[in-house]
């Protein structure tokens, strides 16, 4: 069994490289192609510049997947994780205490390993590419605090799932879930209060009027919202978003302000539409039952093969402690959860694009949206040519050109049309 999963965990990472080698091999070839919509909006050298990200981009990624792999082999399959459970089972015999000491230093290697790729990835790509805005002081800060949170909920999370394994043992798999679905709804709920705020400074919208005409467009679509920010990601970065965040009666948009310098009211309102849609349809509802509904399978199935004893048998390991089976189980469902991707990728763009033909209905302005998408295209140096099997794999949104044509014939554009409105500049 040993072979079986090692090979399996192989095939599964070299497709993704190939994937990863296929997808920029693609751009290479079409990557000065210049997509229906994007005339009036992209020249050679922002092509140039958006391959070149691209390229830099999967180079790191792929680095960083590498080194992942080897350390997850070694871990795994050299004799690693036997030799780090002896190292922590002797240390305590408290069944609480010892989950913590075992998850806890593994959460921070994690940490530090990132640390080399998140310098880089900040201080050298986005630099290069004109993205970059974060001092080294911002950056430790905001490293400083997203680790202590990240800890802080790891802990609390390990030791109420390992007080509820110690107390219940015979039906632990469903107060588990319980209990993480539990704190999951509360995340959301007090994040825009308690979790956001600690990295970012929110205010209300300054753009004169666009609040009211926010307000009246989720109006139109049924949606109550008690507050519309502008967030100063500019602090960190020129890339820009909008989002829908909280929960009930918490809801709030959160407007980047570097996507209020890049887009005019009507792009933006087309843009919130286009959130708007992810609530009337209920995706993010459904999402999340679909999520706790596959938590819920994955404690059952954790609890019946840790019943079963032999999971240590499958990795080619001798006897290890319960907190080690656990690593061995997230291995296992990792490898699930890869095969799956596609499914989950399909998924979300189907809601995308229900998203889209929402906020088309909604605002009457399809090529609003479709110009917001070009321009946050533009500026963001995004792929705009990924290999189609790439896409359909990994992405959870359709294609950006693709989008921005479905939206032109939605706006009843035919391709003569757009080159007499948009002649090539």
């Amino acid at each position: 069994m040993t072979i079986l999963f090692l090979s399996l965990y192989i095939i599964l990472s070299a497709a993704a490289f190939f994937l990863t080698w296929l997808n920029l091999r693609h751009l290479e070839v079409h990557g000065d192609e210049v997509p229906r919509g994007f005339e009036d909006h992209l020249d050679a050298d922002t092509l140039r510049r958006s391959s070149a990200y691209t390229v830099a981009q999967n180079r790191v990624g792929l680095v960083e997947s590498v080194l992942d792999t080897v350390i997850l082999l070694i871990f795994l399959f050299c004799g690693g994780l036997e030799a780090y459970d002896r190292i922590i089972s002797p240390l305590t015999d408290s069944f609480i205490i010892k989950g913590l000491l075992f998850f806890l230093p593994l959460y921070f290697a994690q940490a530090i390993l990132d640390i080399p790729f998140s310098l880089y990835r900040n201080f050298s790509l986005e630099s290069r590419f004109g993205f970059n805005t974060m001092t080294p002081g911002l950056w430790l800060a905001d490293l400083l605090k997203s680790t202590a949170l990240g800890a802080t909920l790891v802990a609390l999370l390990l030791t109420g799932a390992f007080a509820i394994i110690h107390l219940s043992p015979a039906s632990w798999w469903l107060w588990v879930w319980a209990f993480f679905a539990v704190v999951s709804l509360f995340l959301m709920y007090v994040s825009p209060y308690l979790i956001e705020p600690l990295f970012y400074k929110f205010e209300p919208v300054r753009l004169e009027g666009l609040e009211e005409e926010i307000r009246g467009v989720m109006g139109k679509a049924g949606l109550e919202v008690r507050r519309v920010l502008q967030v100063d990601a500019s602090r960190r970065s020129r890339h820009s978003n909008a989002y829908f965040t909280g929960i009930g009666k918490v809801k709030r948009i959160v407007l980047f302000d570097t996507l209020l310098q890049q887009l005019d009211h009507s792009e933006v309102l087309a843009v919130l539409a286009h959130e708007a849609g992810h609530w009337k349809k209920r995706h993010l509802l459904k999402r999340l039952f679909m999520a706790e509904a596959e938590a819920l399978v994955a404690c059952y199935a954790a609890f019946r093969m840790l019943d079963w004893g032999g999971l240590h048998t499958l990795l080619g390991m001798g006897e290890v402690s319960f907190p080690a089976q656990l690593v061995i189980l997230g291995f296992l469902f990792s490898l699930v959860s890869t095969i799956m991707t596609p499914v989950g990728s399909w998924l979300s763009r189907r809601h995308e694009r229900e998203a889209d033909g929402f906020a088309t209905e909604l605002t009457g302005m399809p090529e609003a949206l479709a110009t917001s998408l070009v321009k946050m295209s533009r500026d963001n140096l995004s792929n705009l040519h990924p290999h189609p099997l790439y896409a359909a794999i990994y992405y959870s949104h359709p294609p950006m050109a693709e989008r921005v044509k479905d939206l032109l014939e939605r706006a009843g554009k035919t391709g003569d049309e757009e080159r007499v409105c948009n002649p090539p500049s």
